[in-house]
């Protein structure tokens, strides 16, 4: 029985050897080819790259004989390389037609995935995707003019950061930095353009593993466990296009406090025009402090195509999710977590403060605070998802909080008492799971909600 092929919010992604495997890869492969095809455009040229999963080199070179034999140039990387550097040679590289990217990038480490990344260098757009699926076991001509280049992907986007990154400022700063190389693909590259540019700092679990160290290829607290007083820990994910900060004490600095951070530093000392791109997931304090800097703001679903989509439409500041994502307007428009990394240590070092003063001084320019929860519920199929998304969707109270306001952007976002609370409920589309989001800016009324959605999920 063949696999169900589906793409969620960044490509398809499937445990090893029961839904991943060299016929599901062949299947995908074959009608991305198709799909390219039917462009029939003056361009051939497909860029493969792979993280550090268990036989994810093998599956980059399966794709690449692939292409090569329906007629692609094939630039193969040479290595492990984040999926941040394929979308930028996607986007750049003349004659590049698109990339695809072998990662399941946070997953554990029993699944792999693949990802498809159009020549405009961010995530393919669920039309995209859609017109993919299409062509799924369909026939194809071979055809003789393939070939295949093994190639180091990462000197044209070492140059480009380095003309948007101030680097000079970092080095003269020198803030005090440990970077977590969480056995990820940023090893080799993060560490390598502080090097380059004269930047000290202090690493550990720096080499690549199949199975991360025995963890999740996930930049959070528990999994960034080594710390020192009084510097920053800078980690990522495991193809690098999220990014995971602690402070000077040791405390996570939640993606929405970075991205409520960077937006004014960008917009009032930086001068940059344009909109905050967010998805619906992202928390009220980043409109509140788009607000107060005079910033228009774009809601868009989570997931990181649809923050791509708006950015090449719209003159864009910032764009960002609450899962560790961000990119910028003059950058890329796909999530880096090398950049992200960079933008802060730059934003630190222009302030020249510690970071953990700054996220005070932005609570404080904000005038609130906001904390955070989830809570994640096993799916057994679509039908328990529908009963608990209608099940919520009927209430008139969560908590004893009266339901002010309901969004649908993505799944369900339920506004609560004074609109400073909210749940938003969704499918996870990596994973099968129902996401409660929670969000409040008292603590005691989060655990309250918290506790209820407990209550009436279990």
């Amino acid at each position: 029985m063949k696999t169900k092929i589906t793409f969620g919010t960044d490509g398809f992604r499937g445990i090893i050897a029961r839904e991943f495997t060299y016929e599901t890869v062949e299947r995908i492969i074959k009608a991305i080819c198709l799909y390219l095809q039917e462009l029939k455009i003056n361009k051939n040229t497909i860029i493969i790259g792979y993280d550090p999963r268990f036989l994810a080199k093998d599956f980059a070179q399966f794709s690449a004989e692939l292409f090569k034999t329906y007629g692609f140039k094939v630039i193969l990387s040479n290595k492990i390389v984040p999926t941040p550097i394929v979308a930028y040679c996607a986007k750049y590289w003349e004659n590049s037609i698109g990339a695809v990217m072998l990662t399941a990038s946070h997953n554990p480490k029993e699944y792999q995935g693949i990802k498809f990344i159009p020549n405009y260098g961010g995530p393919a757009t669920k039309e995209i995707t859609d017109e993919i699926l299409k062509h799924l076991d369909k026939n194809i001509s071979k055809k003789e003019n393939g070939k295949i280049e093994l190639k180091n992907l990462e000197n044209e986007y070492f140059e480009h950061l380095e003309k948007i990154i101030d680097f000079e400022l970092i080095k003269k700063n020198q803030p005090k930095i440990i970077f977590d190389g969480l056995f990820s693909s940023s090893i080799g590259y993060f560490d390598k353009i502080l090097e380059k540019n004269e930047i000290t700092f202090e690493s550990y679990n720096m080499h690549h593993s199949s199975d991360f160290g025995g963890g999740l290829p996930e930049p959070k607290e528990k999994f960034m466990k080594h710390r020192k007083n009084g510097y920053v820990i800078m980690a990522n994910d495991g193809d690098a296009d999220r990014y995971g900060i602690l402070d000077e004490n040791g405390n996570y600095i939640s993606p929405n406090i970075i991205l409520a951070l960077l937006l004014k530093y960008l917009k009032n000392e930086k001068k940059m025009s344009g909109a905050m791109v967010k998805t619906v997931g992202v928390s009220k304090f980043v409109d509140i402090v788009a607000q107060k800097t005079n910033t228009p703001v774009i809601t868009t679903p989570v997931g990181f195509k649809w923050l791509s989509e708006a950015m090449r439409k719209n003159e864009t500041i910032l764009a960002g999710e609450d899962s560790g994502g961000l990119s910028c307007g003059f950058h890329i428009p796909e999530k880096d977590g090398i950049f992200a990394n960079l933008l802060v240590l730059e934003m630190m070092s222009y302030y020249k403060k510690p970071l953990k003063e700054l996220v005070e001084n932005i609570k404080q320019y904000a005038g609130c605070e906001f904390y955070t929860d989830r809570v994640d519920i096993k799916l057994e199929n679509d039908i328990q998802a529908n009963k608990l998304k209608n099940k919520f969707d009927s209430m008139n109270l969560i908590a004893d909080l009266k339901i002010a306001k309901k969004e649908t952007t993505d799944g369900l976002k339920l506004f609560l008492d004074n609109e400073l609370s909210s749940v938003l409920i969704r499918k996870s589309g990596t994973e099968p799971l129902y996401r409660f989001y929670i969000e409040s800016e008292n603590i005691d009324k989060l655990e309250k909600i918290k506790d209820f959605i407990k209550k009436e999920t279990c």
